[in-house]
């Protein structure tokens, strides 16, 4: 059993690797199904908390939820096997394609730029998905909607830096929520 799991955190952390383009919140819609539809490892409230702990420590997101549902579900050994799972498909393709990408990018190559036309708009829906997606977990109340308001046009209007907007969000989810 511990080895299926260890061998299902790998795989599904390998996946959102390999096939999420643009990194960041463009995994997340992938992360989503893996980690709560296909195997019910978190629940979605879960998942949005995790999203929330990953964006205020250090390192990508994929990275610091593998290594938190690779824990929860598996150990030490499980956050290293998640970690390794989701790093590999990036590792591969740099060691393998690196130097192939590298002579269409010194080349101005119109296929390759077609390529990442087309990638740019794919990455921008991946990123909206994931929006709503934390949206629909995240805003459950009145309160929390009109923070969202707040701490969004505090950053489109002042260009408030996000480390501020995120410490005002703690600072205020204990003052509405004190529980």
């Amino acid at each position: 059993m511990y080895l299926l799991v260890l061998l299902n955190l790998f795989w599904s952390y390998f996946k959102i690797g390999l096939f999420s383009f643009g990194g960041g919140y463009a995994m997340i819609p992938l992360m989503e199904l893996e980690i709560i539809s296909r195997h019910g490892w978190l629940t979605a409230a879960e998942f949005a908390d995790i999203i929330a702990i990953a964006e205020t420590t250090p390192g990508p997101i994929a990275i610091n939820s593998a290594t938190y549902v690779g824990f929860r579900m598996a150990g030490i050994i499980g956050s290293i096997v998640a970690t390794l799972g989701v790093v590999s498909p990036s590792l591969i393709i740099l060691l393998t394609l690196g130097t192939f990408l590298m002579s269409f990018i010194k080349i101005k190559n119109p296929r390759m730029e077609g390529i990442i036309q087309g990638l740019r708009p794919a990455v921008i829906v991946l990123i909206l998905l994931a929006a709503v997606s934390l949206g629909k977990a995240g805003l459950v109340d009145v309160a929390t909607c009109l923070m969202a308001a707040a701490l969004f046009l505090a950053r489109i209007l002042f260009k408030a830096n996000p480390f501020y907007l995120i410490a005002a969000g703690a600072m205020l989810g204990l003052i509405l929520y004190p529980y």
